[in-house]
């Protein structure tokens, strides 16, 4: 792999407190021989939402897979580096153990179409021999329905399969089943970006209940949905983060040209 570029430390909130914190050092990712990642380096703070945003391919989504080391599917991949969790680094946990801490929500819903509702949450308890009877599955899959918000439309068909939901219906199914693991950090790749305006506000506002619980790391190509919800942004470009800080002063008084483009429009 090429030289480490882009190494000045950024650090996005105030890290308070280690719990749920995220520490991205040095962070370099490639694919064979396509440098994706160079050098980055963030801190997000916990209980916050941070969005990565830039334009397609600037290695966005690429970081959410380092997170909860999706990445380690792809044969060619090739990562340096560290990440830590509550300071600890993420590439000596039990991986299985890691991404119970470390959910993951994608572009596409993608909860399994024949399986009820009710099974879709409870599945992975089951897997993971998390529940101790049926009285408490029934109870962890109810409370991660209502933090999902769609325990109201969902209660009276349980057993229904879970592909005759909506398409925002099935997100947030999805995403009660990440919550069902009492998660530390929920990473967001484009989660509303195939959804109409109401059902994208429905998970907007989720995301925003759901920060007092724990850390999410949203990746959105539309700067106005990180404008709306984000606590802190991060704005990256062909792999390196040019810019980040606090949502408000990013959007309102860009430091860096390109940064300036990208929240007014006028780079893709």
């Amino acid at each position: 792999m090429g030289k480490v570029v882009g190494e000045t430390e950024v650090m996005v909130g105030s890290m308070t407190s280690s719990k749920s914190g995220v520490v991205i050092k040095n962070l370099e990712v490639a694919f064979g021989s396509l440098e994706v990642l160079r050098g980055v380096n963030l801190e997000i703070s916990p209980n916050t939402i941070t969005a990565l945003m830039g334009p397609s391919g600037s290695g966005k989504s690429t970081i959410l897979r380092v997170l909860n080391r999706l990445i380690e599917i792809y044969p060619d991949a090739r990562v340096k580096g560290d990440v830590l969790l509550d300071g600890r680094s993420i590439f000596e946990m039990d991986v299985v153990e890691l991404r119970k801490r470390v959910q993951m929500i994608f572009q596409i819903p993608n909860p399994i179409p024949n399986l009820s509702i009710f099974e879709n949450v409870a599945l992975g308890l089951k897997l993971n021999r998390l529940v101790n009877g049926r009285r408490e599955l029934f109870q962890r899959v109810k409370q991660a329905l209502e933090k999902a918000q769609l325990w109201d439309e969902v209660k009276d068909r349980l057993n229904a399969p879970a592909g005759k939901l909506s398409g925002g219906q099935q997100q947030r199914l999805c995403i009660a089943r990440a919550l069902a693991f009492n998660p530390e950090v929920l990473l967001a790749d484009e989660p509303t970006a195939n959804l109409d305006p109401e059902n994208t506000a429905k998970i907007e506002a989720l995301f925003l209940e759901l920060k007092k619980e724990m850390t999410i790391v949203l990746v959105t190509h539309y700067p106005p949905q990180a404008a709306r919800i984000s606590d802190y942004v991060a704005f990256l470009y062909k792999g390196q983060i040019v810019e980040t800080g606090p949502t408000k002063e990013v959007f309102t008084n860009p430091k860096h040209e390109l940064t300036e483009k990208y929240v007014t429009g006028r780079l893709y």
